[in-house]
């Protein structure tokens, strides 16, 4: 038995239930039921149960949910960021450093946290956990994290390029800040004593410039001693 659509030149085509059979050598079909008047999904549910499918009454009772982890925002962000070519941007060749990366950055966006943070919100159980999946990422742990950001640091150079030739032309305009941040602890050798914006006062500091084009893009950053004055950071800019 099978589903024919048969066409009317003036009305709605006629649904029918039809069976094939042989007689004296020949094919021949006749008509079982017309089910025009059903409705489409009982149609559909019938054509799907001819062709071998099994009838469930009440789909939840099918199958057992044994986890279930959130996967929109991941695809949202992750999906953005494929597509204007950031992953690229980082370096052309993927690697696992270029993944972890990756991961980072769709999880500053998500769930901004420190390196131990973000590397538990990529556990298997985790709200990132599709990240793991979708980048096939290994086991990761804040030292790998830490790793990939010394990876980013040496290519640093070569992706600014690729971000200026991208989002630069020549004569065009572009944008450049300064600001600066305290900093808890004694061993970045770039914490200085200096202005702080933060109003916290005799605390040491990081100045940091950052260069956009005319539309907001971020194009390239750098970190200064926290001692250094904001017209002493544009010439390396420049």
């Amino acid at each position: 038995m099978y589903i024919e659509v048969v066409p009317n030149r003036d009305s709605n085509p006629c649904i029918l239930l039809r069976e094939s059979y042989r007689q004296d050598g020949k094919v021949c079909k006749r008509t079982l039921a017309n089910l025009s008047k059903l409705p489409t999904e009982a149609i559909e549910g019938l054509r799907g149960f001819l062709r071998g499918g099994t009838f469930v009454e009440d789909f939840s009772q099918s199958f057992e949910i044994i986890r279930s982890q959130p996967y929109g925002h991941v695809a949202a962000v992750l999906g953005t960021l494929r597509q204007i070519g950031l992953d690229h941007d980082l370096d052309p060749q993927r690697c696992t450093e270029r993944d972890l990366v990756v991961a980072m950055i769709v999880a500053r966006i998500l769930e901004p946290g420190s390196k131990l943070a973000t590397a538990r919100g990529l556990g298997q159980e985790a709200p990132l956990s599709a990240l793991v999946e979708e980048l096939d990422l290994p086991d990761v742990d804040e030292s790998k994290l830490y790793a990939a950001l010394d990876w980013l640091y040496v290519r640093q150079g070569a992706i600014e390029q690729r971000l200026a030739r991208r989002h630069l032309q020549e004569g065009s305009l572009v944008l450049y800040d300064v600001t600066s941040t305290y900093f808890e602890g004694r061993c970045c050798p770039l914490a200085r004593l200096g202005y702080s914006r933060d109003g916290k006062k005799g605390t040491l500091q990081i100045v940091f410039g950052l260069l956009c084009n005319q539309a907001g893009c971020p194009v390239a950053v750098e970190v200064f001693t926290g001692n250094t004055g904001d017209p002493k950071t544009l010439t390396p800019q420049v």
